[in-house]
């Protein structure tokens, strides 16, 4: 195979029936070789690890990523033995620690996490989650005072807190050791506070900055955990097990949509491990009342149980997702899950209809903007994240939504390869756009006046041209190469499972089936097509899947194209059942193969 970027589609493929141009990730084909020989991969697993730049010499570790090969020792972050001291010492003296967290999954399981953590080593710990709605994002003063009144000395805000300078600066004056363990992009000050703990920023070493916020919860543990064993805290008492955090740390990776590369890849491949035994009792009310009867992946993390956690933040009950995963009792974990489970298809219903008008409103528009920007009176401020995602996906451009009311709009967006939606939000603060915003390449959030949207909308617009171009971004589908329906087997199948776990750097695996027959095709759950294809002589058949694809071209053709040909694309997954195991093409895009 070709090593470069080819100019042409993949399979002459420049439209297909969801709008998408084909492309064939690029691989190097000498590296692609060597590590299917080296490593006695087929070839088109090879370049596929080729194609996610692993070098051969790193693919054992790629294939087998373990702990002990990539954590860093916690002291390399600046200030984490400052605030590791600082904790260890509130557990040593009695004190209470007061968690003050954000109220999406990472912040909640980045919560969870430091309570489990200070539960276990004898520590007096309360966590704090605030409402969305009535408080808004990141610490807030009278929060902040009200933990100290409470009796906490000392307070971790987790997941959030990298420009709260104000709030700190205030709550620091009032007596509280605060010391902020976030991951989002920082500016070149720093909040005042007892010790500010972050990848991201400006004055640390390269190299960690894909963490999600419970990573770093998590080495700010170890720290604390190695501070108390130097103080001979353990000489009476066991020490903790903190693999058993990594479940945690899995969670909050996979649904914070970070890259699952070097340390992020292993703590989620352990913490799968750990999360598969269920004995957190909240994961496990989640995955029950999520229907999840087989193994929990980093799907089940994302898709299943991710957005019942953050059901309760966006339309609910903010602090019931990190309640519901720091609880050891099984009737409480139940009853936790069967409310964020109600709360998520309430949100399901919100989002639906937020989405309906914002798509509404961007067709409404006569002149294209580089960045997709719609703003609506009485829109949910808990829904316009995944609004925004969906708009993203829908016109393949950054997009934001804003929920205006009282005159002020509460804003979310998301970007695109390309585009870091972060620093760009985090300079229109700085041009004084924003009364408040943050994030990281990918997302982002801020609050905004009415009266400025215009100019940020502007401000924006010109960022992504200036960076993207002014032409229309192409929807592409990106493509691992070409298998034939023989040789989509159980084996290669199980093959390309060690390439797992799968998520934001790491895609999973997506291949054409060049030229095969439709044989039949029926309506399955509602929304979804289940079709049988065969090759062109007819002698090998796979079973695919194509769901929610009704009300777009793919789901008609299919079910008209019985005796048609197609290009199809998709993933390859094992399909198992009463002891078989057969291969199923998870259907996403279709193209008439012609000639």
């Amino acid at each position: 195979m070709d090593g470069g970027i080819s100019a042409s589609a993949f399979l002459g493929v420049e439209r297909s029936l969801c709008g998408k141009r084909w492309r064939q990730r690029p691989a190097d084909a000498r590296a692609a070789l060597a590590l299917s020989q080296r490593h006695g991969l087929p070839e088109i697993v090879g370049r596929v690890l080729a194609a996610r730049g692993v070098p051969p010499e790193e693919a054992e570790r790629f294939l087998a990523p373990r702990l002990r090969d990539q954590l860093p020792d916690p002291s390399r972050f600046r200030d984490m033995e400052k605030a590791a001291g600082r904790i260890a010492a509130a557990v040593m003296g009695g004190e209470l620690v007061a968690v003050f967290g954000d109220y999406d999954v990472d912040g909640a399981t980045s919560s969870a996490l430091l309570e489990r953590f200070l539960r276990s080593v004898g520590g007096r710990v309360r966590v704090y989650i605030p409402d969305r709605q009535k408080e808004g994002y990141g610490p807030n003063l009278p929060a902040l005072l009200r933990l100290k009144e409470e009796g906490a000395t000392v307070a971790v805000t987790v997941d959030c807190g990298i420009t709260a300078f104000e709030v700190l600066a205030k709550a620091t004056a009032a007596g509280l050791d605060i010391v902020v363990v976030d991951h989002h992009v920082a500016e070149p000050s720093l909040p005042q506070a007892f010790a500010v703990v972050n990848p991201n920023r400006l004055d640390e070493a390269p190299g960690y900055g894909n963490l999600a916020a419970v990573g770093v919860a998590f080495l700010l543990a170890v720290a604390v955990n190695r501070a108390l064993r130097r103080a001979g805290w353990y000489v009476a008492r066991p020490e903790p097990d903190l693999l058993q955090l990594l479940d945690l740390v899995a969670l909050g990776t996979v649904a914070d949509v970070v890259k699952l590369t070097g340390l992020n890849r292993a703590l989620v491949a352990q913490g799968l491990k750990v999360m598969q035994r269920r004995s957190n009792c909240g994961i496990a009310a989640l995955a029950d009342i999520g229907r999840v009867s087989g193994r929990l992946d980093a799907y089940a993390a994302g898709y299943i149980l991710g957005p019942r956690v953050n059901a309760g933040g966006r339309v609910g009950e903010a602090f019931l997702g990190a309640r519901l995963l720091a609880t050891d009792d099984p009737a409480e974990a139940a009853a936790l899950a069967a409310r964020l489970d109600g709360f998520n298809t309430e949100r399901r219903e919100i989002e639906a209809g937020v989405l309906a008008a914002a798509i509404e409103a961007v067709e409404r528009e006569t002149v294209p903007s580089p960045v997709v920007f719609v703003a609506g009176e009485g829109w949910h401020p808990g829904v316009i994240g995944i609004v925004a995602s969906r708009l993203k996906e829908r016109y393949n451009r950054p997009a934001c939504v804003v929920a205006l009311e009282n005159g002020t709009g509460k804003g979310s967006g998301r970007s695109v390869s390309g585009f870091e939606l972060g620093a760009a939000v985090i300079a229109a603060r700085q041009a004084g756009l924003l009364v408040n915003g943050g994030g990281h390449a990918m997302a982002a959030g801020f609050t905004v006046e009415r009266d400025r949207i215009a100019a940020l909308r502007d401000f924006l617009a010109a960022r992504v041209e200036a960076t993207l171009g002014s032409e229309p971004l192409v929807p592409e589908l990106a493509l691992d190469g070409a298998v034939a329906a023989g040789a989509a087997t159980p084996e290669l199948v199980a093959t390309l499972e060690t390439l797992a776990p799968f998520g934001a750097g790491n895609a999973e695996p997506r291949f054409a089936l060049p030229s095969v027959r439709v044989v039949r095709a029926e309506v399955v759950g509602g929304a979804h097509v289940r079709a049988v294809l065969a090759d062109a002589a007819g002698a090998a058949r796979i079973n695919a899947i194509a769901f929610r694809c009704l009300d777009t071209a793919l789901g008609p053709a299919l079910l008209q194209g019985a005796g048609a040909t197609f290009h199809v694309a998709g993933t390859l997954r094992a399909d198992r059942w009463n002891g078989e195991t057969r291969v199923q093409l998870c259907l996403e895009d279709a193209a008439p193969a012609f000639g």
